[in-house]
């Protein structure tokens, strides 16, 4: 009975674990995103260090919630917003036709 018990919590725990590699694999895949676009000349360098400033901000909130290697709900939404909105922020600056 113990080793299902034991089973059953280090399974969830892989579960957790997988979630939070997720969102650091996104959060890698916007920064390849972000500097293919810079080094293609989409973004200015403006926009480039607001990015930057966000894919920081992102990887902070990341780092605060696995302190305690639980994540919530609540964390795991405030996480996938974060990076929905640097995308979309990302989609944005690449498409405007401004001239700097």
């Amino acid at each position: 009975m113990k080793i299902i018990i034991i089973a059953t919590f280090l399974s969830i725990a892989n579960i957790s674990t997988l979630q939070a590699q997720n969102f650091k694999s996104e959060l890698k895949q916007l920064h390849s995103q972000i500097r293919s676009a810079y080094k293609s000349k989409k973004l200015t360098d403006l926009e480039y260090s607001k990015l930057q400033r966000e894919e920081d901000v992102i990887q902070a909130t990341i780092e605060k919630a696995n302190a305690d290697d639980i994540l919530t709900p609540d964390e795991k939404n405030k996480i996938h917003s974060k990076i929905v909105r640097a995308k979309k922020r990302l989609a944005k600056y690449k498409t405007n036709r401004e001239i700097y």
